[in-house]
């Protein structure tokens, strides 16, 4: 009998050491460092423990599919594992990939949309944005805020286009409700149109109110606007509206968005306008000007009539012929 008892504490032992040596070795496994040389993001597929273990394997970010699996089942009481993609740091242990697909946000890519670009232009950036899904086709021109989005992995392309126009809609209605209503523009699709002209004008913020005073002022005269970026954009049928140069012939091309031709406003927004350029037609400078010209050294010079134009013309040409 004391024999048998000693058999059985031997049994015991072993058993219970075998244990502990397990226990010690699942640890190790779990909490060591991993295989991952160097930080990296992981996109992790929809579709269970065993899909996402298979892919961190190929991604070099666990050593055992199995003992993921594992230590993901132990541990289930804190959260489900989620698809996405996230951002793994080197040498991160299976504890710390669990914790990270549980847990941490995950990869933000931004994509950004410039102010004074046409719907073509802007389709074209969407669709060339990394990581998203889908395609979208050219919004109307004007109905996009130009700033920088933020997306995840295979967010659709159409949500982020959403979101741009939405953001158009909520900046132009708080803008419009703040407007300096001596003016003359009507509605806001009117202040679209002009900011749109004026946007083009000038890459300095602090002119476009100047700017935008000579368009108004034109406008409540009953002048043609006479904007250059409006020929460009009918030339161009609506795919662009700067960045080209014009002939004088240019200036007699039969479209409703030839301000040279037509007067008034175009019939719709030749590219998308910022928020500085909303507040500046909204806002104009209080100014007499009727006319500007580039100095040829950046910015304009601005001249309220014609004899004065004729003079900054003539200083702008020399300065381009030195």
């Amino acid at each position: 009998m004391r024999r048998f008892k000693g058999q059985f504490v031997l049994v015991l032992v072993t058993v219970l050491v075998a244990f502990r040596l397990t226990d010690m070795a699942v640890t190790e496994s779990v909490e060591s460092p991993g295989p991952l040389t160097v930080s990296r993001n992981v996109v992790i597929p929809v579709g269970g423990t065993s899909k996402t273990a298979a892919q961190l394997e190929r991604d070099g970010a666990i050593r055992s599919p199995l003992i993921f699996r594992a230590a993901a089942w132990f541990t289930r009481q804190q959260g489900p594992i989620r698809a996405g993609e996230y951002f793994l740091p080197a040498r991160s242990s299976v504890a710390e990939v669990l914790a990270t697909l549980r847990f941490a946000p995950p990869v933000e890519h931004q994509v950004t949309i410039p102010e004074g670009l046409t719907g073509v232009q802007i389709a074209s950036i969407l669709n060339a944005a990394p990581d998203a899904r889908g395609r979208v086709t050219p919004p109307p021109d004007g109905a996009v805020l130009p700033q920088t989005y933020d997306y995840t992995y295979a967010t659709p392309r159409s949500a982020i286009l959403a979101r741009a126009e939405s953001g158009m809609d909520t900046s132009l209605e708080k803008a419009w409700a703040a407007r300096d209503r001596t003016k003359s523009l009507t509605s806001p699709f009117q202040a679209v149109v002009l900011a749109s002209i004026v946007q083009q004008e000038s890459p300095i913020p602090g002119e476009l109110p100047e700017i935008a005073a000579v368009y108004e002022n034109r406008l409540a005269l009953g002048m043609k606007l006479q904007a250059d970026p409006t020929v460009i954009y009918a030339m161009t049928k609506g795919a662009r509206s700067d960045g080209i140069a014009i002939s004088r012939s240019d200036l007699a091309l039969a479209s409703p968005y030839n301000t040279y031709v037509n007067p008034g406003l175009p019939p719709g927004p030749i590219c998308a306008p910022g928020l500085g350029a909303l507040q500046a037609v909204l806002h104009p400078a209080v100014s007499r000007a009727l006319f500007f010209v580039a100095t040829g050294t950046g910015g304009h010079v601005f001249a309220d009539n014609f004899p004065e134009q004729l003079r900054n013309i003539k200083k702008y040409r020399a300065a381009v012929s030195d």
